[in-house]
């Protein structure tokens, strides 16, 4: 057994606790026993303790495109172009030395499970590796390098997009590495990536978005999903012309059209959601999904801003995802969450501190198949994250604003240690077992050398 005194602890109410400590016993929390006087032989926790956190979306190798998208005028349709070009690049050992950086990166903010949203599967040309799950492999053995959970979410990918003329379209030269060709194919080799399965690694299913995966076939990844108890996500809503080829094609938005095939369901999860009808959000709401709002992305893809306290309301839960890591930063995803909500609405405080702080833990875990974990309480997976208290950000704090400093002004650089699985993993800010700056460097420029 494992102990661990915490300064301050928050256990999933309205204000911090201070002087708890927690007891770990074969990766769970067997003990939580708050004013208590830090005992010799348990580890000091200084600053606020919180559930690990849940990066709810994320696209590993978009990382290599951090600051070399940010010359020009363009949209999200002309920054597709140049994530291409990365994933043109990749293969499974450049796409492992890559996820493991990345994944590390993560373990430093704190993020102590991460959904990754997997759909590059097979070689040039869609030339599927003599491993088929070879590039899902890579991720798996990514993440448990950087010491984090993984929810593997395999991505149907089928098309290239609508055409104006209401026809999907194949898949061009890069994205061929996507398709499975169609969606049996892609049900055989999601139901093979199975064996990845263990402790630390899950695997959920995902529809890429209306524009890759045709009508039937989105039914089949539902059926899948059901089959397998699995999480299923897609990309909802997250452009305009999105919706109005879907409209044309079928006579009804992305949401309606994932509802009509039985996509829609407590399991599901709808990534971005930006832009819907007051139709949408009920049928959202009503289903009791959950939103993965990613705000970092969504402000750098020029996307708008998503209407998530209407689809709060109506009864979906909130995650959060840092999807195209233009920062790796879920305290700023959470206070994104709401400060954008302020822009839209002209009204503060939508979001408070304890409901951004469940969307970022314990709600973005139950979407990710997780339900055992995002909570400090016994039986709870044993992931906690601390935060320091005598930053320049997040000096002063009182009793009284604990949570709201931890929201409102910390940052991904105040994680200082961090466990998961009951193991340590972070400790005085650095990485137990990478060198994660230095990793980052040589795996980003193997792949962008020349950009």
């Amino acid at each position: 057994m494992s102990s661990y005194w915490c300064q301050w602890a928050w256990l999933g109410g309205d204000t911090a606790t201070a002087d708890v400590l927690l007891q770990t016993s074969g990766g769970l929390i067997v003990g939580v026993l708050p004013g208590v006087a830090c005992p010799a032989d348990a580890v000091r926790l200084t600053g606020v303790t919180l559930p690990g956190l849940a990066n709810a979306h994320s696209h590993a190798f978009h990382r290599v495109l951090r600051g070399r998208t940010q010359v020009g005028v363009g949209s999200f349709w002309t920054w597709r172009e140049q994530m291409y070009l990365a994933a043109a690049r990749l293969d499974p050992d450049s796409y492992h030395r890559l996820a493991r950086a990345v994944y590390g990166e993560m373990a430093m903010a704190g993020i102590t499970c991460v959904g990754e949203f997997h759909y590059l599967h097979h070689g040039p040309g869609g030339t599927p590796y003599d491993e088929l799950n070879a590039m899902g492999e890579a991720l798996a053995a990514a993440a448990a390098d950087a010491g984090i959970r993984l929810t593997l979410l395999d991505a149907c990918y089928l098309h290239g997009g609508i055409s104006a003329d209401r026809r999907h379209v194949p898949p061009n030269e890069v994205q061929q590495r996507f398709s499975d060709g169609d969606a049996l194919s892609w049900a055989t080799r999601a139901t093979s990536s199975l064996a990845l399965e263990s402790p630390m690694c899950r695997v959920g299913a995902a529809v890429h978005s209306v524009r890759a995966v045709d009508p039937a076939s989105m039914q089949v990844v539902a059926t899948w999903a059901e089959a397998h108890d699995a999480p299923v996500h897609a990309h909802v809503s997250e452009q305009q012309v999105e919706n109005e080829r879907c409209v044309d094609a079928y006579g009804l938005t992305p949401v309606a059209l994932l509802a009509e095939r039985g996509v829609l369901s407590p399991r599901f999860t709808a990534v971005h959601a930006t832009h819907l009808s007051g139709i949408d959000i009920e049928l959202l709401g009503t289903a009791h999904c959950t939103i993965c709002m990613c705000p970092t992305t969504e402000r750098d893809l020029a996307d708008g801003i998503g209407p998530a306290m209407a689809l709060r309301d109506m009864g979906a839960r909130l995650s959060l995802g840092s999807d195209s890591h233009a920062v790796i930063d879920l305290f700023e995803e959470a206070r994104a969450l709401e400060l954008d909500e302020r822009l839209g609405s002209l009204v503060r405080g939508s979001h408070d501190a304890p409901s951004l702080l469940r969307a970022a833990t314990v709600d973005g875990h139950a979407s990710l198949g997780w339900p055992d974990a995002g909570a400090i309480s016994v039986g709870s997976l044993a992931d906690l994250v601390t935060v320091r208290l005598d930053s320049v950000r997040t000096a002063g704090a009182t009793d009284a604003s604990m949570l709201e400093t931890m929201v409102f002004a910390a940052s991904a650089a105040d994680v200082h240690h961090v466990v998961v699985d009951g193991r340590v993993v972070v400790s005085d800010g650095a990485h137990r077992s990478i060198d994660v700056a230095h990793e980052l460097h040589e795996a980003i420029l193997d792949v962008m050398s020349d950009r």
